[in-house]
């Protein structure tokens, strides 16, 4: 057996996957590849046609932001003022402002987003902005009137009228424009400008759509972003069918929330006045309450500064206690003069020096002292009887008296200065004891002043501050870019449109393919054969253009070279059969009509036609078919059997056409069909015919369902398996491998039949051989041709 495994062999050298063969199985279907890439490049026109365009819109803000080396304020003359030291932001903080529901409702208020206009077309409705003709203006609006969605339908009938319908295409009225039009929800007033209106019977829709849902929708569009994470510098973008539409928003966005900052820093503003200017008026009537105790204070005291008068009376009290010193040192001088004066004589001196300036005592002392100089003098020349010494002492004498009379006056005014002065020291010690009392209660006054004062003029600064706030506000951001609107949609993208209907049209037939192969578990073509089972391959044959006609000499159909070319290898399997016997070949298969009759016709027939005696006998007793081929008697091989003294020969036909090609029908079918087969008297009729034939083609029964074919096995030389393509499932081939490797079926090998060669499987059939008619001539297909080209280059 291993060396009649040629075709094993010649499969086995082949890689199991082939990206060829792969190609192929696809390019075989190229017209619905082509089919499908036009279809969907039509449909891609169509949606470029009819899709609303969506641009790009952006614009780029500057956020004050210290941190991150924001907004230069325009007020930086004012920089010193610590109310514009507060404004600052934080750009994540603004980020999130800026996409607030709250800042997108009010521009969607603001531009009346919620009211939109359409241009009612054949297939679809284009949406207006600006370039709207026809504008309603909606006023006495009702609770719920930004939560209704309704849809009116403005159709011109002259200049000056127009007629209203409703959603469902339902009239409500004929009105002129600019009348009032009561509706359940509000009055609307549908206006038309002369200068857009092309047509009288040009269609406006006005679609009311409710707040909410408007919102939701810009909101989602919406998108800020920060540049980078080291600038302050914000990209606001939005999507939208029209641009002018996209650009107002954003503009009115930004505005917006400028508007909303000031207005947050304004409303600071003004309650801070109305609280400065309260408490101005609180502070002042209190300042004047303190202001009259200081003064009602000061009055009372007599002082007018406490501070320097306290220094004044401090300095008079030193001078006053000097003065006082002073004296009592003249007052000890004048006793101690007088007490030497008392116990001098005439000849003692008095010094003069202790007492100055103190009236004409000083001259008399200096007088006395100057006379007992000269009686001092005389008195070494003279005697005490001297007259001029005895005049001097009297003079003397007299002078000590009113040198004495003279020093008890100057005592008595030293006294009375010593009177007055203590007089005088106890008044400025009264006032210095004061002074801390006064100070504290002038101290606790002039605190309260001061902090009034302090605090008025606080809050005047403040008041003016506030007033500058008020009048020259920051905004919290600058516009960088104001909205801009790219010219070129963003979607639909027309070469990516394109792109994408190419690739789903070639990429869904490919998907439908490869999951119908995937799905289809039949067997398909002869690799779905070779290399699943260890069962020899001995050929195909293609789908019978003419299923009831056997083949002739002239015949030259697929199915004819595929019979002739299995006739061959047939050859090759029974080599070993001996010279001069029978070469038995039986035929079987896993199901009915799997085609083993058509083959078994077939083949004997091109045994035949080699002029080969052959021999075609039906053994599939229980559902014979070789009568839907050739007319035969209903007599056969089961009226042989069961039929002691037949003779064989009786049920054998000669087959009309053909020199050496004769039939033994299956007849008719017994009740007893296996118990048939194990007789003696079928061994003996293969025994009997093996010597008189040089073939016989055997049609048995289906392996799958019935033992007859086993039961009969031995008799034959080779077997050929038939399994029908498009019809046998692959899981069933596991039986002729199974019968294969038990060696049940001797010299097993597997023909495939019915196989489809348009679809690019096999080898193709029906070569030229010079005869000049039935030659069907198969040729290479294009893209064959393209890939033998690319493996060339």
């Amino acid at each position: 057996m291993e060396e009649r495994n040629w075709n094993i062999l010649e499969s086995n050298s082949e890689d199991n996957f082939s990206i060829k063969q792969q190609v192929e199985r696809y390019l075989t279907h190229y017209k619905w590849f082509v089919l499908s890439v036009i279809v969907f490049l039509l449909c891609g026109f169509l949606y470029l046609r009819y899709a609303t365009p969506q641009y790009n819109v952006k614009a780029s803000v500057l956020i004050k932001d210290d941190k991150k080396g924001g907004l230069a304020s325009e007020l930086g003359s004012f920089a010193d003022l610590t109310s514009f030291g507060g404004i600052k932001s934080n750009v994540d903080n603004e980020l999130e402002v800026l996409k607030s529901r709250t800042l997108v409702e009010k521009t969607v208020l603001d531009l009346s987003l919620n009211i939109s206009y359409y241009a009612d077309g054949r297939i679809k409705s284009s949406e207006l902005y600006k370039e709207s003709a026809i504008k309603a203006e909606f006023f006495d609006k009702s609770d719920d009137f930004y939560t209704k969605d309704t849809i009116f339908t403005v159709r011109p009938v002259s200049p000056l009228k127009f007629k209203l319908e409703s959603e469902d295409g339902k009239t409500i009225g004929e009105y002129q424009f600019g009348a009032s039009i009561e509706l359940p929800f509000a009055k609307m007033i549908v206006l038309q400008n002369e200068e857009k209106i092309k047509d009288v019977k040009h269609s406006t829709i006005i679609k009311l759509t409710r707040l909410e849902r408007v919102t939701n929708n810009y909101l989602a569009k919406l998108q800020v972003t920060s540049v980078n994470k080291t600038s302050s510098v914000l990209s606001l973008s939005i999507v939208d069918s029209v641009k002018e539409l996209g650009k107002d928003f954003l503009n009115t966005l930004i505005l917006n929330y400028n508007k909303d900052a000031k207005n947050d820093k304004d409303a600071v503003a003004r309650g801070t006045e109305a609280f400065i200017n309260n408490r101005l008026a609180s502070i002042t009537k209190e300042l004047d309450t303190v202001e009259g105790d200081m003064e009602m204070f000061k009055k009372e005291n007599r002082v007018t500064d406490i501070v320097s008068e306290a220094k004044a009376f401090l300095s008079s009290a030193t001078d006053y206690q000097k003065e006082y010193l002073k004296n009592q040192t003249k007052i000890k001088i004048v006793e101690e003069v007088d007490a030497m004066l008392s116990k001098a004589t005439n000849e003692d001196m008095i010094p003069s020096n202790l007492i100055q300036d103190e009236g004409n005592t000083s001259g008399l002392i200096q007088q006395y002292n100057s006379m007992v100089l000269n009686k001092k003098r005389l008195s070494k020349d003279g005697t005490p009887d001297n007259p001029t010494i005895q005049n001097l002492d009297q003079q003397l004498t007299g002078l000590r008296l009113s040198i004495r009379k003279s020093l008890d006056n100057l005592a008595q005014s030293l006294n009375v200065n010593e009177r007055d002065l203590k007089r005088q020291g106890a008044i400025l010690g009264g006032k210095i004891g004061e002074i801390p009392t006064q100070e504290r209660e002038s101290r606790s006054i002039g605190r309260k002043q001061e902090v009034k004062e302090a605090l008025y003029l606080y809050l005047l600064q403040k008041r003016e501050e506030n007033a500058i706030t008020l009048n020259v506000s920051a905004p919290n951001s600058k516009v960088i870019d104001y909205a801009y609107a790219n010219p070129l949609p963003i979607s639909p993208n027309s070469s990516i449109v394109y792109l994408m209907a190419l690739l789903i049209g070639l990429f869904l037939p490919f998907v439908v393919i490869y999951v119908y192969d995937l799905l289809d578990t039949k067997i398909k073509n002869r690799a779905d054969v070779e290399g699943k089972v260890a069962v020899p391959f001995i050929g195909d044959v293609p789908r019978s253009e003419s299923h009831d006609e056997l083949i002739s000499a002239n015949s030259r159909s697929s199915s004819a070279e595929a019979m002739r070319i299995i006739r061959t290898n047939m050859d090759f399997i029974l080599n070993q059969v001996p010279d001069g016997a029978a070469k038995t070949i039986f035929m079987t298969s896993t199901f009915p009509k799997e085609g083993k009759t058509f083959v078994s016709v077939n083949l004997a027939g091109t045994f035949a036609l080699s002029g080969k005696k052959v021999l075609l006998i039906g053994l599939d007793v229980r559902n014979p078919k070789l009568d839907e081929y050739m007319n035969l008697p209903s007599r056969g091989v089961t009226n042989y059997l069961s039929i002691k003294e037949a003779d064989l020969k009786d049920y054998i036909v000669r087959q009309e056409g053909y020199e050496h090609f004769d039939v033994l029908p299956a007849g008719v079918i017994p009740p007893n069909p296996a118990e048939l087969l194990m007789s003696t008297k079928i061994e003996l009729m293969f025994e009997s015919l093996k010597k008189e034939y040089d073939y016989i083609v055997v049609d048995t029964a289906p392996v799958s369902l019935v033992t007859d074919t086993l039961l009969i096995a031995k008799y034959a030389d080779a077997f050929i398996y038939v399994v029908r393509a498009n019809y046998l499932d692959k899981r069933m081939l596991k039986i002729p491998d199974t019968l294969y490797k038990e060696k049940k079926l001797p010299n097993m090998s597997i023909l495939l039949n019915d196989t489809d060669t348009t679809k690019g499987y096999g080898y193709g059939y029906g070569y030229g051989y010079g005869y000049g008619y039935g030659v069907e001539v198969v040729t290479e297909p294009w893209y064959k041709r393209i890939l033998n080209l690319i493996k060339k280059s």
